[in-house]
């Protein structure tokens, strides 16, 4: 079989880049490898450093390890002093000492579980609407007697005015004659002759009233006026006020009263609606869910923790797969499913959470001559929720410098009480000692001497067994059979030779 030839094409010489050969070329440039990039060398000043900081923090390791730490008394200390009872009293006082440092540990736990709570207590709100009015008709302070126009210069105007107080527990009590307690956050007219707290001045307050609200709208009877859009009433919180109990604030976001004025010289009702502020936010819930967990309001983490204790209580769970439980006719209204899963528990009752309505305190602007003449305001409990001043007294012990630099005395305190048990430790080795010394001196010199010679040869490697006499002849044989191929003999030997010369 002849071979097939192929036409030959000529070949084109290869194309020079345009660029110059010193000229960088644009692009990502060479791809470097994925594997770890060399390390720099390290000076000799570095590696002098790097070992000096290793010395000293193995120095600092080895002062530590050397540091005393046993601060019972050893036994047989009662029998060598003078005061037996002091050894008895300093048991005692350690006994003392060990249920101190337990009650205190626990008290401090239970604070810190205490402070992390976001608890809540509910106050009354008390608020009080009140108006003025200027240049009214029967005022007759603006007519002019020169002209035969007998319409006022001005235009007849009222001042609305709107206070808020947070009434302490005793002014609760001082109040409860004449003003009957709120038993609702809906607000609750009271009796117009209420008076104001002693301590309602804003220095005084821990809580202002723009505090508990983050939106204030007035609603005009829009029928009674010509431009009945232009009269509403708005005020909203500031973005990023957070308000806090004590802290600065601008002066738009944290007041006690609020005042608007407006033109009109005719009796109007109004309606003035009070969205709530709250940390953290509360939510109004469902029929379906108030049913289950037997609230009306309630924030979102004590809806799910309510409706978990309900499947629990209720032994809804699986017996196999705990995280799994099983519905109810009341449940499965709320999940809308048979059986649900544990950790999804936020999920199903987010749909059954609404926002709670506002506060709605209706009033009428008085503008007549016969109100004005003994004007009285409109008085309103309101219930709110504030921290408990507990919780706030609680930080201070918590962050108490004074706690560190007292954990500092008493651990300076327990490392000399240690160094005092170790020189009692030594004092009585040395008395039992001279002891022992002082009763039989020739055995107690001999056996000590023995001992002394059984550790050395211990501490040298050159101690034999019990059936291995080091003094006899067997040491100069050989053979099999000889000391020398006995176990202890070659670990010695591998002793001997590891050893640095």
């Amino acid at each position: 079989m002849q071979p097939q030839q192929y036409r030959a094409y000529a070949q084109q010489p290869p194309q020079r880049s345009p660029h110059p050969p010193n000229q960088r070329r644009g692009g990502i440039g060479p791809m470097m490898s994925s594997g770890p990039h060399p390390s720099v060398p390290l000076t000799q000043a570095q590696i002098a450093h790097q070992q000096q900081a290793q010395a000293q923090a193995s120095e600092l390791a080895k002062r530590r390890s050397r540091k005393p730490t046993d601060k019972n008394i050893p036994d047989g200390v009662e029998d060598c002093i003078v005061d037996p009872e002091a050894v008895k009293r300093y048991a005692e006082l350690r006994d003392v000492e060990r249920l101190i440092d337990a009650t205190i540990t626990r008290k401090r736990l239970d604070v810190l579980d205490d402070a992390k709570r976001t608890s809540k207590l509910r106050k009354t709100l008390r608020i009080w609407i009140s108006n003025t009015v200027e240049d009214q008709i029967w005022q007759g302070n603006s007519l002019n007697a020169d002209s035969f126009d007998f319409t006022p210069a001005t235009e007849a105007s009222y001042r609305v005015k709107i206070e808020g107080c947070l009434l302490d527990d005793d002014d609760q009590t001082n109040n409860e004659h004449t003003t009957p307690a709120a038993s609702s956050s809906e607000g609750k007219q009271e009796d117009a002759k209420a008076q104001k707290p002693s301590g309602s001045e804003p220095s005084q307050k821990k809580y202002r009233f723009s505090h508990f609200f983050k939106s204030i709208t007035v609603d005009f009877d829009r029928s009674r006026f010509r431009n009945g859009s232009e009269q509403n009433v708005e005020w909203r919180r500031p973005e990023g006020a957070q308000a806090q109990a004590g802290a600065q604030l601008p002066a738009e976001a944290d007041f006690d009263e609020f005042t608007f004025k407006r033109n009109g010289d005719e009796n109007m009702n109004i309606t003035i609606n009070l969205e709530r502020h709250e940390s953290p936010e509360r939510y109004q819930l469902t029929p379906e869910l108030a049913q289950i967990v037997d609230m009306t309001e309630a924030t979102q983490h004590e809806a799910v923790m309510a409706l978990w204790e309900y499947i629990r209580l209720s032994g809804l769970q699986d017996d196999e797969e705990r995280r799994n439980f099983r519905c109810d006719a009341n449940l499965k209204k709320v999940i809308g499913r048979e059986a649900g899963v544990i950790p999804m528990l936020s999920e199903y009752v987010m749909p059954h959470l609404r926002p709670l309505p506002p506060i709605s305190l209706p009033y009428t602007i008085r503008v007549d001559e016969e109100f004005h003449r003994n004007p009285q305001p409109t008085v309103y409990d309101v219930q709110v929720l504030v921290e408990d001043p507990i919780k706030a007294n609680l930080r201070p012990l918590l962050n108490n410098p004074q706690y560190a630099a007292t954990l500092k005395q008493i651990t300076v305190l327990d490392e000399q009480l240690a160094r005092l048990v170790q020189a009692i430790s030594m004092s009585k080795a040395k008395h039992s000692f001279f002891a022992s010394l002082s009763q039989d001196p020739a055995n107690f010199v001999k056996s000590w001497l023995s001992s002394q010679k059984r550790d050395l040869e211990i501490i040298m490697g050159e101690a034999a067994s019990d059936a291995e006499n080091v003094a006899g002849d067997e040491w100069r044989r050989g053979g099999s059979n000889s000391v020398w191929n006995s176990q202890n003999a070659r670990e010695s030997v591998n002793v001997l030779l590891s050893r640095q010369r």
